[in-house]
């Protein structure tokens, strides 16, 4: 499919020499919390970044889509990223275009730029946030694109699980895993706990929850994961807004990044739905590799993937049905609604 060109309006307002200017026209623009690490898992108290954080929308003139995603970096600093198409997994894909940017939070401003200096910023073009919307003017003051916010959900968010399906935690009990804990009365903790049913070929459904760390970076912002069978993990991870590699939120950590990014932004539920066959053995010995097709908050991230190796962290393959197994990194990451189906 041809895609629409970017409109040279909206294209000179983000990007012109590469500068992106946010006005965030609000009255008490507060720095967020900056202590080394601070994780959030209430948005009432994460701060007032966590209100500019997150997704906006929008649509050009010549009818093309625009998707932002604004990440919270901690002490009043954000990234941007504008993607040309549409938001990951609504319009936008792998390769397409995107425009970056970083920004600090200046007074009621926060500006976005390669540079800090941001005097001349007016004749650059910039955007402005209020209540909840982006609006982008041109260098000449024109109003060119108003993005407004949006909140994303999975289809399959709230999944039931048919009959037939074995239930591994409705938020009951945590008795059903091996070093299961409960957090906040009905929430499953990620605390290196195994499911005591064996699974074997199955599909699964698994909703997790990473917290708002503004201040952490990469393995250290919301880091879990999901080891299909004890044995291939699935990377749980705040990636919100980055490239999706395979040490990232959906990808099978050493073997495969996500065909596209689809983590959305942090205290946000998520789901997988992961649909898995087990290797095959004769005796000791593998004549089959397991594969794996994996939805992420709906959106196929793997499909028919073959997995030659189990990945690092937890289990050697090998011809045994093990439980699903998820790991403690150290991070306050929860789960719930987890059931599978076996084949």
């Amino acid at each position: 499919m041809k895609t629409k060109p970017v409109d040279s309006r909206i294209r000179l307002a983000f990007s012109l020499f590469t500068i992106i200017v946010i006005a965030i026209c609000t009255a008490d623009l507060a720095i967020a919390d900056d202590k080394n690490s601070s994780a959030f898992t209430d948005e009432k108290k994460a701060g007032k970044d966590f209100q500019v954080q997150g997704e906006y929308t929008a649509e050009t003139e010549n009818g093309m889509k625009i998707g932002i995603q604004v990440m919270a970096l901690g002490g009043g600093k954000f990234d941007l990223v504008a993607y040309m198409g549409g938001l990951p997994g609504d319009g936008w894909s792998r390769g397409g275009d995107t425009l970056k940017a970083k920004g600090n939070t200046k007074g009621e401003m926060v500006v976005f730029a390669p540079e800090s200096n941001a005097e001349d910023a007016e004749k650059r073009g910039r955007a402005e946030w209020k209540d909840g919307s982006i609006t982008v003017y041109d260098p000449e003051g024109n109003s060119v694109l108003k993005a407004d916010r949006v909140t994303r959900k999975s289809p399959t968010l709230g999944s039931k699980p048919p009959e037939g399906a074995v239930i591994l935690f409705d938020g009951s009990s945590a008795e059903t895993f091996e070093n299961g804990k409960m957090l906040e009365g009905n929430l499953l903790a990620a605390t290196n706990c195994t499911s005591k049913e064996k699974l074997g070929d199955h599909v699964l459904h698994v909703e997790f929850r990473t917290p708002f760390m503004p201040t952490a970076r990469g393995q250290g912002r919301g880091n879990s994961g999901v080891y299909i069978e004890s044995r291939y993990e699935c990377q749980v991870l705040d990636s919100f807004g980055l490239d999706g590699k395979d040490n990232e939120c959906g990808g099978i950590y050493q073997i495969s990044k996500p065909v596209v990014n689809m983590c959305f932004p942090p205290l946000a539920w998520q789901t997988y739905d992961i649909d898995y066959v087990a290797a095959k053995y004769e005796g000791v010995k593998k004549t089959k590799n397991a594969t794996v097709t994996i939805k992420h908050n709906g959106v196929v991230i793997h499909d028919q993937l073959e997995l030659p190796r189990q990945t690092p962290g937890c289990k050697q393959e090998g011809p045994q049905a093990l439980g699903v197994f998820f790991q403690n990194h150290g991070n306050p990451v929860a789960y719930r609604n987890i059931w599978a189906v076996k084949k």
